[in-house]
């Protein structure tokens, strides 16, 4: 088992790595600066202290993390030549990345199950979603994906002693890019990626699913085409959300899996642009869509809302 890993960055593109961490590292800024200040709005105005922004902030939180886990050390490897990195900081970068993913995609669940209460049964709404409930929901996601992301480590640590290379193809710690490193049977690690990957992604997308479908049938029966349109409204931001990050990460997962014929580095940079592009484009939607936080965000730089 070595001792140090050697990331590669984006192999095929290494000798433009640095032009390319220049947009990167722009998306990062960016996504840290809205979700940092969707934070603040949220935390400053109580108007917004409802279960919907509630989870929106946990979201925001998530992105800050999901991206400063990756970001960082990217950047060492494509503009300061940093690309050593130590066996137990890779399992760990990996453990928070893989972590931080399945926390995300379990707060969109929380989200859909929020509107789905507020559009198909409004009148309990204020008394199943309590801030008591919402404290119960950030933890059991979080819980739920820490323990089941923790054996891919454990399985890695235990079971894989002798490695072919300690030259990681990948520009950050990824689970399968390492194990691919190892010169022992690995069926066992991709089985049980494969399982946490269905387990979570595949159980939260049918309950997420099933309740928009419910939310839908709900919306299009409303009497009124106005109390359509706003209960529809109400959902907007968080279906683009949802079809943002769920449709970026099976086009990433299946091109890894399944893309032979597809050059390395579009694997790479798709992987890339999936741990980049939902923290960047949350806050813009949701800033956007919510006329609460427009409304807070013109105030905050003096200027009319146009609307």
């Amino acid at each position: 088992m070595p001792s140090v890993l050697t990331l590669v960055g984006i192999p095929g593109l290494e000798s433009v790595q640095f032009w390319i961490g220049i947009p990167f590292c722009a998306m990062y800024i960016t996504a840290l600066l809205g979700n940092c200040l969707l934070l603040v709005i949220i935390k400053s105005e109580r108007s917004l202290h409802e279960p919907m922004y509630l989870f929106l902030a946990m979201l925001g939180a998530t992105d800050i993390a999901l991206s400063t886990s990756i970001l960082p050390k990217m950047l060492g490897i494509f503009w300061f030549h940093l690309p050593d990195i130590y066996f137990d900081a890779c399992l760990f970068q990996m453990w928070l990345i893989h972590t931080f993913q399945c926390i995300e995609s379990g707060i969109l669940l929380a989200m859909a199950l929020d509107r789905y209460v507020a559009i198909c049964d409004p009148l309990r709404h204020a008394i199943i979603f309590t801030h008591q409930l919402l404290t119960q929901i950030g933890v059991a996601m979080t819980l739920r994906a820490a323990l089941l992301v923790s054996p891919c480590l454990i399985l890695i640590k235990c079971r894989l002693k002798h490695y072919w290379t300690t030259v990681v193809s990948h520009s950050y710690c990824e689970h399968m890019a390492v194990v691919k490193l190892a010169a022992e049977d690995i069926r066992i690690n991709k089985i049980y990626g494969l399982f946490v990957a269905f387990t979570i992604l595949g159980f939260d997308i049918i309950f997420i699913t099933l309740s928009y479908i419910r939310i839908f049938i709900t919306v299009f029966n409303l009497p009124q085409r106005e109390s359509r349109l706003k209960a529809f409204n109400t959902c907007i931001a968080h279906i683009c959300v949802f079809l943002e990050f769920y449709l970026l990460g099976f086009f990433s997962f299946f091109t890894h899996r399944f893309g032979f014929h597809i050059p390395p580095y579009i694997h790479i940079l798709l992987s890339n642009l999936y741990l980049l592009v939902p923290p960047l484009l949350n806050p813009i939607v949701y800033g956007v869509k919510t006329k609460q936080i427009r409304d807070r965000v013109s105030k905050i730089f003096h200027f009319k809302d146009p609307s």
